[in-house]
Parts: structure tokens; sequence; C-alpha cells
């Protein structure tokens, strides 16, 4: 399964031990993580600049998800299609990669609810979604 893990929960992932650090590591196990330029970007900014981390650190980290995701190119598309400009770039991606999931806790993407194939859910859902066990044939 192809996802997209927006910046908000891969800081989330990395800040603390929660939720979205078991979705993180469930998903190297058993998904095709989707990054962007952009998202490593956006992670290497906050983690320093919001969460503090010494730069070394953050830059080992962007180093990990380059080494254990996909990053992919993205598509340009309008800006028009979400209410933060900032977002699109998510969008774009989806559609380049062909993601079945965008994982954000971004209320911009989520009122969103799909985008062309892409369905955008809460770290809440994907976690329930995953933990599901899927029925025998």
């Amino acid at each position: 399964m192809k996802i997209i893990i927006d910046t908000n929960v891969i800081i989330a992932a990395f800040a603390s031990r929660g939720l979205c650090c078991a979705i993180f590591e469930l998903c190297l196990d058993r998904c095709e993580i989707i990054l962007s330029e952009e998202i490593l970007r956006e992670v290497l900014m906050n983690l320093n600049g919001k969460i503090k981390l010494p730069l070394p650190q953050c830059e080992s980290i962007v180093s990990y998800l380059r080494e254990n995701c996909f990053v992919s190119e993205i598509d340009e598309l309008e800006t028009s299609l979400c209410r933060d400009k900032n977002d699109v770039h998510i969008l774009g991606l989806a559609q380049r990669s062909l993601a079945e999931y965008i994982i954000t806790g971004d209320k911009d993407l989520l009122d969103l609810v799909k985008n062309k194939g892409a369905k955008i859910i809460t770290p809440r859902e994907f976690w329930t979604l995953l933990k599901t066990p899927f029925p025998e044939t």
C-alpha cells in the first residue's frame, strides 16, 4: 500500500512515543511511504525550529527518511484545490505517486476527504484501518 505521511505526523512520530510513532513504525514495515523534498525540508526545519532538536540529529532523521522511504517528484496543481496553498504539494505528491492514503492532522487537507483516489485520513483512522483484520477468502 502506498501512503503519504504528512509533515505534522512525521514530526510527532520523532518528537514522542505516541500514536504517530507507532503508525510510522508500522508503515515502515507494511507500506511504501512516499515523501517529497518539500516534506523533508519541512521536517528538518520543524524538528530544529519547533521541537528544538540539535541540527545534526535533525539531519540524521532526514537521512533515515531518505533511506527508508521513497522520495517522489510532485505534480504541479492549481493552488485553488486546497484552502491552504502550502498543502497543494501534498496533493501533487499523491497524484504523481498514486498513493492510496494521505495521513495527516492538517484540517485543511482532512476537509477534502479524498483527492483523486487518495483517501485523506487522520493518524487514528489509519491506525484503526491497519489494525482491522482483513476477511479471509
